[in-house]
């Protein structure tokens, strides 16, 4: 028989715990609001937040040919996942104006590592496009530690993968030779 979790009454599934500072007079009125509700003082804050992320807009839209602009919830799907890495590369793909500082360090060497992008050599030189469908996902999770570490500052900036900068053929790095001349006279 599986003992029941002191103070765990219903059959919810618990969320992460926050701490949070309210005024008095703001936690009195929000207690009475979820007595009226016939909620918890909990489950009132975590509804009153999820309500708000409908009015909160990450875009804000024209108004024009139905335009509303974006809210949070909107983008609820583009923006969350489980995994800790994914979820910092939609961040940073789709809305890196809300990066803080070190996340913008570490989203600056992600962008900057050949070894987590689809590319191609061009003229010799491993070249890629910082866009959604060319993050090797499964390399950024595989490194996810590295990355966050050098970024901390715990770590040097050799832990993290590497990638052939430049090709090693010297045929390859050359442009390809000029088409060869039209001939004076076309035959039509």
């Amino acid at each position: 028989m599986v003992a029941k979790k002191k103070g765990a009454g219903g059959n919810l599934n618990r969320s992460e715990v926050i701490t949070v500072r309210l005024d008095p007079k703001l936690r009195y009125l929000a207690e009475l609001a979820a007595l009226k509700q016939r909620r918890t003082l909990s489950s009132y804050i975590e509804w009153a937040i999820q309500d708000s992320l409908n009015r909160v807009y990450l875009r804000e839209g024209t108004g024009y040919n139905g335009d509303e602009g974006t809210t949070f919830f909107d983008e609820t799907d583009r923006l969350w996942d489980v995994d800790a890495p994914d979820r910092f590369a939609k961040l940073a793909l789709h809305y890196p104006e809300l990066l803080n500082y070190d996340e913008q360090k570490k989203w600056k060497l992600i962008r900057e590592n050949g070894n987590l992008w689809k590319g191609r050599m061009i003229f010799g030189k491993w070249t890629w496009v910082v866009e959604e469908g060319d993050l090797i996902i499964e390399r950024l999770r595989k490194y996810w530690d590295e990355f966050c570490a050098v970024a901390e500052g715990t770590m040097d900036s050799s832990v993290l993968p590497t990638w052939a900068k430049e090709d090693q053929e010297e045929e390859q790095s050359t442009p390809p030779p000029p088409p060869p001349p039209f001939p004076e006279e076309v035959p039509f």
